[in-house]
């Protein structure tokens, strides 16, 4: 059954209502987005981080590489969020009660949103999971990582968007 949701989630994501896939690059704006947040308050992207640099990470209780990588952020949250560094992380295809369970066993205080049709990952172009994107305060894509990073690579960016 496993088998059959992750299928069925890739496939999601992959699919852009039959136009071209979505290729997000480096120095491309962000696309704009609104999320729930697990407490039920609405998220609006940019407006949420105006003025500020932000990572954007996409990631599922499923995913394999996930967990680790969410503490390694939260690591680096921690060490620079009083520099302005903001981290929003969107949940690609599952219910609020699987976010909420999953972000409540890691600690993580940076805010998890909903993505329950993953209509955001879609239009950030996610064709694998964990996807982080380094934004700068103007709104402007710096950095990309796809699959396996640890605290060392996120640090390495969050540094380049707080220069």
């Amino acid at each position: 059954m496993r088998v059959l949701y992750l299928l069925g989630l890739a496939m999601l994501l992959v699919a852009c209502g039959g136009g071209q896939p979505v290729q997000l690059n480096m120095g491309d704006p962000a696309p704009a987005f609104r999320s729930q947040q697990l407490d039920g308050s609405a998220v609006e992207f940019p407006e949420v981080t105006t003025g500020k640099p932000v990572v954007i990470r996409f990631w599922a209780d499923w995913c394999k590489y996930c967990e680790a990588e969410m503490k390694a952020i939260e690591v680096v949250y921690q060490r620079h969020k009083g520099k302005g560094l903001s981290v929003l992380a969107v949940n690609a295809g599952q219910d609020k009660a699987t976010v909420d369970a999953f972000i409540r066993k890691l600690g993580v205080t940076y805010p998890a949103l909903l993505d329950e049709k993953a209509d955001i990952a879609r239009r950030y172009g996610v064709v694998g999971l964990p996807t982080t994107y380094f934004v700068d305060a103007k709104g402007i894509v710096r950095g990309k990582v796809i699959g396996e990073a640890d605290e060392a690579v996120f640090e390495r960016h969050a540094l380049e968007l707080l220069k």
